[in-house]
């Protein structure tokens, strides 16, 4: 599953940060990140991820 997550985060970053902690502050945080750049969106979501995953 965490496989899916990091394509996803890569993707779509606020999707596959949706799938690690659903509508929490890291969502939001990663949706305002990935509009004002979709580099630092998909950093964010990968960190996010492998945090989670640990």
């Amino acid at each position: 599953m965490s496989i899916l997550r990091i394509i996803l985060a890569i993707l779509l970053p606020p999707l596959g940060v949706f799938f690690t902690v659903g509508i929490k502050g890291a969502f939001w945080l990663n949706i305002l990140l990935t509009l004002l750049g979709f580099i630092p969106g998909i950093v964010h979501a990968i960190w996010v991820i492998a945090k989670h995953d640990k």
